[in-house]
């Protein structure tokens, strides 16, 4: 039996709303973080070497990183939802956006979080770099989608799933303001609306509102 292992307000509501969306049955074992450190109790971490989430348990397979896991399911129960043809046009884009979300998107602003953390000056070089390089990447997504209306492009894909968590819940640990950004807050509202990912918000965190505004 699939199990999604979810640790509280992190990276994998993107295995929940996966599952949501391809109607894959699973179980859901929900973590709570240890209110000092934030990080994943000692069941989380005994999961897993790393103790990062997300991890999913299939039979005798356990198995981290977002994009391994999506890739992992979508092989084994998506029947070619979610992701382009390689014959469709916007197969090398579906591509470039499935992995710039934890490749370039997500890093980008964990790095701020740690930056901002330090309690570094504003004018240091470091910051005034990591603090450009964020705004890079957001207007790249910006630009993005005044073009179409999903990452990939006209239709949702798992590019989107992959992407949102770092437009949503990681604002709770590293805030900053979309409103400079118009249609990334246009395109939050379009996920917002859906009912897959309305039931894996509600199932994952029911006690946080997703931050789509």
């Amino acid at each position: 039996m699939l199990t999604v292992h979810h640790l509280g307000k992190s990276q994998s509501e993107r295995i929940i709303w996966l599952c949501e969306e391809l109607a894959i049955p699973y179980e859901l074992t929900i973590y709570d973080r240890d209110p000092v450190t934030r990080l994943g109790p000692p069941e989380y971490k005994a999961l897993h070497p790393l103790g990062t989430a997300p991890i999913i348990t299939d039979g005798n397979l356990v198995l981290a990183e977002s994009t391994a896991i999506m890739e992992y399911l979508m092989a084994k129960h998506g029947s070619g939802d979610l992701v382009p043809a390689t014959s469709a046009d916007n197969f090398g884009e579906y591509l470039y956006w499935f992995h710039f979300a934890n490749g370039t998107l997500q890093p980008n602003l964990g790095r701020s979080m740690i930056v901002r953390r330090l309690n570094a000056p504003a004018d240091n070089p470091a910051v005034q770099f990591v603090d450009a390089r964020r705004e890079l990447v957001l207007d790249l997504v910006e630009e993005r989608l005044g073009e179409k209306d999903f990452l990939a492009g006209d239709a949702f894909s798992a590019a989107d799933i992959v992407t949102v968590f770092s437009l949503t819940t990681m604002r709770l640990f590293l805030p900053f303001d979309l409103t400079p950004y118009p249609n990334i807050l246009a395109y939050l509202q379009r996920i917002g609306a859906r009912d897959a990912y309305r039931r894996a918000m509600t199932k994952g965190d029911p006690d946080m509102t997703p931050m789509l505004s």
